[in-house]
């Protein structure tokens, strides 16, 4: 395996660690704020991408479909936090987790009443099609570079917010002590709606940018959510830090141990047993990075010792 051919997959392995990043940043605020497993933020995921096709086959503007994946998923989770998710942050962890996967049920059968069961496909926008050539002569898409810096930028964004801002500051506050910045006047409600609210846009956001890259379809949230659930626990619950660092770890273990994983075994292995063991091994090597974390650091990389 040559060094370019290792760049381009680590290259994708960073696209498709900043995409796991916009998806475990919303799930590791909402669990760190409200303490709230949400088996539905794959669901948001859904919502974005299939806001994004509807109104870019509508319009012709891949960038209105863009921020109509924001606005449409924000929307959404601002109202399944008003309608059901409010009424859970008292309950145990079990009847969050058969609520928001009823919701899961609900938005996969909404969303084929109003799509049908058919995949949608989304263009590349024009001016972000093609290849560019980057140092050392790698012909790489201009689209997955474009997600790698949206979803740096974001992610620096983020940060800054949470880390500089007065709502920031609210919601570091809100993971630590709820009662005490209800007591101090700041009105908990509308902070759990807000967070939500960005979470799911978070969500609704990578659906989007995914969206073009791949097919369209219901249920094409729920993998994703497991992958999500795999980085805020390598990172640690309630990190948006711990989030980037957990999804690059995720995203560049699972390209490169795809592409890298059945060439090392081709070496001292027949060739069809290299790609079967490969394979096998590649697929397993996220949890593996996973098992391996917590056994040095219980609470993740990021996470806070109890």
């Amino acid at each position: 395996m040559t060094w370019t051919l290792i760049a381009e997959q680590a290259l994708n392995g960073l696209q498709f660690g900043v995409m796991l990043f916009l998806m475990a940043a919303g799930l590791t605020l909402i669990f760190g704020v409200m303490g709230l497993i949400n088996l539905a933020h794959g669901s948001l995921y859904m919502v974005g991408a299939f806001a994004c096709a509807a109104v870019a086959a509508a319009t012709g503007s891949w960038w209105l479909g863009v921020a109509a994946s924001l606005v449409f998923a924000a929307a959404a989770g601002a109202v399944v936090e008003l309608a059901v998710i409010r009424r859970l942050y008292k309950r145990d962890h079990l009847d969050q987790v058969l609520a928001t996967f009823a919701l899961i049920l609900v938005f996969s059968e909404g969303t084929r009443w109003l799509f049908g069961s058919f995949p949608l496909y989304l263009s590349v926008p024009q001016g972000l099609s093609g290849a560019v050539t980057l140092p050392g002569g790698i012909q790489y898409p201009l689209f997955r570079l474009f997600i790698i810096g949206v979803g740096l930028a974001l992610a620096a964004g983020l940060m800054i917010f949470i880390a500089r801002t007065r709502v920031g500051a609210r919601i570091r506050a809100g993971q630590s002590d709820r009662e005490m910045i209800s007591a101090l006047g700041v009105n908990i409600d509308r902070l759990y709606t807000l967070v939500f609210a960005l979470g799911a846009a978070l969500a609704g956001l990578a659906g989007a940018l995914v969206a073009s890259l791949q097919s369209v379809q219901v249920g094409m949230g729920e993998p994703v959510l497991i992958l999500a659930f795999v980085v805020i626990i390598i990172g640690g619950l309630g990190s948006i830090p711990g989030a980037f660092v957990g999804a690059l770890i995720v995203g560049l273990s699972d390209t490169l141990g795809r592409s890298m994983l059945p060439a090392l075994f081709a070496q001292f292995m027949e060739p069809s047993s290299a790609t079967a063991v490969g394979s096998s091994l590649s697929s397993m090597l996220i949890y593996i990075v996973m098992a391996c974390v917590l056994v040095v650091r219980p609470t993740g990389l990021f996470g806070a010792k109890h």
